[in-house]
């Protein structure tokens, strides 16, 4: 029996790399006592058949495949992929989310830092499940103590067909006393079972916690794993929830071996193993039958024998394919990306649409007073022209009223404006802002959906005020109370509070022939009265009629210049009215979107690239999830 300790595994050499022969090593042979022993009477019962010796490989010889992956392979893109969507994601997801595919990352990349041509293959299994006895009968020799006393194995056990593992070993933390060599043999010789190196671990139901701790600290690293059960232990519940349920994505790296069949009688072993597959399709583990990929399923008695070759010629050709690392490697990211789901699918299409960027300006432009501002544009305009085509005498009243004295207009138009018309102003503004929020976020999930809605809120601030400032360059009506202030500013019109007048109207070709004919009307009706009281003081001549038409004419015809140049700025005031509407709504859409639309928009842009990248990470999915 060889018995190598890698006493050198920090270099990954063991002692026969040097040349030099231990103190165990008789005639070429190694000698680690009682095992020895045993071998040295097996090859002693067989004395026609010389015992072949096994010689230490060496680490330095070129490995018989370079890569578990290839080099155009799915792996490397899903890896740089998961890779980007950690970085990307940091700044919206919590550690906790990242952790798993954290550690996915972490562990791949010291997978592939290591040998390539071996496959770390783990025996697992309950307490009494015959784990080590399977152990040493794949290995030829009793390398692990089997006996009734539980826990037997309480740290794990390697035995490495093939040198250059002690990386590897060292990655499961086994210590070198406890690295062993299968014994010179069929099995040792086995061409298919070259590069395999095998580990029996604790009794995952051990009462000792640092069992079970050591158990999940190396299933989470190895390449494949053989859970063995028994007759008694094959349902228990604490196998399938804690381990085969949750690694139901690892099928294609998995065996699962009823052990000791010789205790079932007669047709009871099929019948327990066809139950054992009934509970292994519950726990959502896909079989490997009918030449699908999934798990390997099979019974067999470790103590008789029975079995353990077709378990080995199974072991030897899943060895031989040197994929069984990638095929973890990539179930892991499998598994680091359903977890992921949650945080990354959205349900639906969310974003910003054409529909919810308009409605949000309509609001915005709400909230600005627009059509308020657009309408006082327009009387603006009217009143320009009433004032340069109207009447003297009509002109002179409207400026009596406009001394604000008590029943004029403004002073009306002040008493109805409401006193919250700020907080009026403001509420529009915060619920166009929380509408168009929640229309871009919909559908999306949690923690994007969060960032969304606070890009909007932090965008949002000073919006108002900034609102009221374009209300305010405007005239819009209500546009200086909703500004703050003092009472006495409070007050003040727009024109004052910037220091000066909103650009004019601008006045129509016809406009100075319009003033010109009612100044005409109005000289028209001094020239006729001065005539009429010449005429009554006995200065001029009587004769009534002449004077009185040219007055009559005068005071007929500036109504009608006046009525003329109403009809006629109409149509120029309505538009005048509709541009000043449209500036104000387009600034005030301007102002939204610098300050809300584009942050959200930037958020969502975020999203989709890691939704992008998530996308990679999930298409080469190796089990379907």
């Amino acid at each position: 029996m060889t018995a190598v300790t890698d006493e050198d595994h920090g270099k990954g050499k063991s002692k026969g790399d040097s040349g030099e022969k231990p103190d165990g090593a008789k005639d070429g042979r190694w000698d680690d006592g009682l095992i020895a022993r045993r071998a040295a009477a097996a090859a002693a019962r067989d004395a026609d058949e010389p015992v072949p010796v096994l010689a230490p490989a060496d680490d330095d010889a070129e490995p018989q495949v370079e890569a578990y992956a290839p080099a155009g392979g799915p792996l490397p893109a899903r890896l740089d992929a998961l890779r980007e969507l950690v970085g990307l994601s940091r700044a919206r997801l919590d550690r906790d989310t990242l952790a798993e595919a954290g550690r996915v990352l972490d562990e791949a990349a010291a997978r592939q830092r290591l040998s390539s041509r071996h496959t770390v293959v783990a025996v697992a299994g309950a307490t009494g499940s015959g784990k080590s006895t399977l152990f040493n009968a794949l290995a030829g020799a009793p390398i692990s103590d089997t006996g009734l006393r539980r826990p037997t194995t309480s740290q794990p056990i390697a035995c490495s067909w093939t040198d250059g593992a002690a990386g590897l070993l060292d990655r499961l933390a086994v210590p070198g006393r406890l690295r062993r060599r299968p014994h010179p043999g069929p099995a040792a010789f086995d061409e298919a079972l070259q590069g395999l190196v095998l580990v029996d671990l604790p009794d995952h139901d051990s009462a000792a916690t640092e069992h079970r701790d050591q158990v999940d600290r190396v299933l989470a690293l190895v390449d494949a794993v053989i859970w063995v059960v028994d007759p008694e232990k094959y349902a228990d519940a604490a196998l399938h929830e804690r381990y085969l349920r949750p690694l139901a994505g690892h099928a294609e790296v998995t065996f699962v071996v009823l052990n000791q069949t010789d205790r079932l009688p007669g047709e009871a072993a099929d019948l327990v193993l066809d139950d054992l597959r009934r509970l292994l399709d519950e726990d959502g583990i896909a079989l490997g039958e009918h030449g699908e990929p999934g798990a390997t399923v099979m019974s067999l008695s470790a103590l008789t024998g029975d079995g353990v070759p077709e378990l080995r010629e199974m072991i030897g050709r899943f060895v031989s394919d040197r994929t069984a690392a990638t095929r973890r490697l990539s179930a892991d990211v499998d598994a680091a990306a359903a977890r992921l789901r949650k945080v990354y699918v959205a349900q639906g299409r969310p974003g910003l649409g054409e529909r919810a960027r308009e409605e949000f300006a309509d609001r915005l432009a709400e909230a600005v007073g627009a059509a308020a501002a657009g309408q006082a544009a327009e009387r603006e305009w009217r009143r320009n022209a009433s004032r340069a085509c109207g009447t003297p005498w009509l002109r002179l009243w409207r400026w009596y009223e406009n001394r604000g004295l008590p029943g004029s207009l403004d002073r009306l138009g002040q008493a109805l404006t409401p006193p919250e018309e700020e907080l009026t102003a403001r509420q529009r503004v915060e619920q166009a802002v929380r509408i168009v929020a929640d229309d871009a976020a919909d559908g999306l999930p949690g923690p994007w959906a969060q960032a969304v809605r606070e890009a909007a809120f932090t965008g949002a601030q000073g919006l108002p005020e900034a609102l009221d400032g374009l209300a305010v360059k405007a005239g819009a009506p209500g546009a200086a109370k909703r500004g703050g202030g003092t009472e006495t500013e409070k007050g003040k019109s727009a024109v004052d509070r910037l220091g000066g007048r909103p650009p004019k109207p601008p006045r129509p070709k016809w406009w100075p022939a319009a003033v010109l004919a009612q100044a005409s009307m109005t000289l028209l009706q001094i020239f006729g009265g001065l005539w009429l009281v010449g005429q009554i003081i006995g200065v001029l001549e009587p004769g009534l009629v002449t004077p009185a038409l040219i007055m009559l004419g005068g005071v007929v015809g500036g109504p009608l210049v006046e009525w003329a140049c109403a009809a006629a700025i109409r149509g120029p005031a309505r538009r005048y009215g509709q541009d000043a509407e449209r500036r104000l709504r387009e600034a005030a859409a301007g102002c939204g979107r610098a300050r809300v639309l584009d942050p959200v928009a930037a958020e969502l842009v975020r999203y989709r690239e890691v939704r992008e990248r998530y996308v990679t990470v999930t298409e080469f999915s190796t089990t379907g999830r």
